[in-house]
């Protein structure tokens, strides 16, 4: 059983990099993300890196309150990312579309001032190769594509996508980042390592997931089903009378 370091091939993390707090959300190695920046100091970053190389430490706040934020709100495990598209919103507002690279851990504060700034070091997942992390694989595909079938909400598509990764890396962080889950929750997952056990956590939280939209589906078909009979049996009253 072989055991390497999965990272982008030819990228590599620079030693500083400005931090972006997020404040709810938790962007994924590997996948594209819309952000909303609309604190002068964050736009500031934003403006300063679309300067040069686009690059910044994405890093979600384990206390959203604090604004701005402080280095002890939050999280030490992040995401490098680099920003693919930006628009100007109203009241000076800026939106992103950022695409997450690689897991980076914060080292230390270089500066905070006029917004954050960390010396970084790459994280990249431990990817175990083996029967037991290929299992893994399909099992989260195949529960992601029956929570596709009973969720309105994630187009069909999403489902043959996520069946056609081979790499269980980019079917990880695929998948969670498309399912409903808790900041703290995709957090974890994020700093789970090596990758079969993130891929072990994903499939219990997964299994959860499509438990509850089946049972919710059965309550309304039930519910649906009792309200038609109890219609069907007031015509028949009506009838007979």
């Amino acid at each position: 059983m072989a055991v390497q370091l999965a990272s982008p091939a030819g990228f590599v993390v620079p030693d500083v990099l400005p931090v972006l707090p997020l404040r709810d959300a938790v962007v994924l190695p590997l996948t594209a993300a819309p952000l909303v920046v609309g604190q002068p100091r964050s736009v500031r970053l934003v403006d300063d890196v679309m300067r040069g190389n686009r690059l910044l430490a994405l890093v979600a706040q384990r206390d959203p309150t604090p604004e701005p934020a402080t280095p002890d709100v939050l999280y030490r495990v992040g995401t490098v990312g680099m920003i693919h598209q930006l628009a100007r919103g109203p009241e000076g507002s800026v939106r992103l579309m950022v695409q997450g690279i690689e897991r980076i851990k914060i080292l230390d504060w270089t500066g905070t001032e006029p917004y954050l700034v960390a010396r970084v070091e790459a994280a990249p997942d431990q990817v175990v190769e083996g029967t037991e992390v290929d299992a893994l694989r399909r099992a989260a595909a195949d529960i992601f594509r029956r929570l596709v079938e009973v969720s309105p909400e994630l187009p069909d598509e999403l489902g043959v996508a996520a069946e056609s990764f081979t790499d269980p890396r980019h079917l990880l962080y695929f998948v969670a980042s498309l399912v409903p889950l808790d900041l703290p929750v995709r957090q974890e997952l994020l700093e789970t390592d090596p990758v079969p056990a993130k891929l072990r956590r994903l499939v219990d939280l997964l299994q959860r997931e499509l438990a509850v939209r089946e049972l919710g589906q059965k309550i309304t078909s039930d519910t649906e089903e009792r309200l038609s009979k109890k219609q069907r049996e007031y015509y028949l009253r009506e009838q007979l009378r």
